[in-house]
């Protein structure tokens, strides 16, 4: 394998960022539609999954709003399309993830983790410590943004 010297290594900037992003959701994607998944449904699943408490249907689009800045109307679909599908349950006025629903990220979670040590291995932990503070400053800045511009 070959990785780039600080000589030759592009600048990171958007088209980079964007470049690694499709790079890496068109490698989950493929494993998603092995399983009949579209991404925002594993996000929206995964969401209601990892929650510290049961979610209500509009702490729900909050969260995945703020993620993947999705129409909420789009998000409400996809909680019917996980709900038909009986991986998500409305228990109340709470949205929980069904054991259908946590075997198939589990599932997920398995396929993709040969390869995310693949795409992520060997790279110096402190070069992951510095694209992570960039990381969190560029989406702390496009996040403020996208709320002046829709806010």
């Amino acid at each position: 394998m070959t990785t780039n010297t600080s000589a030759t290594a592009p600048v990171a900037d958007a088209r980079a960022l964007g470049l690694a992003h499709y790079a890496a959701r068109g490698v989950l994607e493929q494993v998603l539609a092995r399983h009949g998944m579209t991404f925002q449904q594993q996000v929206t699943l995964r969401a209601a999954a990892t929650a510290d408490a049961p979610r209500t249907p509009d702490e729900l689009v909050a969260q995945v709003r703020d993620s993947l800045k999705a129409d909420p109307a789009d998000v409400h679909a996809t909680f019917d399309e996980l709900l038909a599908r009986r991986l998500l349950v409305a228990d109340g006025p709470h949205l929980l993830p069904t054991d259908a629903g946590r075997e198939l990220l589990a599932a997920v979670g398995a396929e993709t983790a040969p390869v995310t040590a693949r795409v992520w291995g060997g790279i110096p932990a402190e070069d992951l410590a510095a694209a992570g503070r960039v990381l969190a400053l560029v989406t702390e800045r496009a996040n403020a943004e996208f709320a002046a511009l829709t806010g």
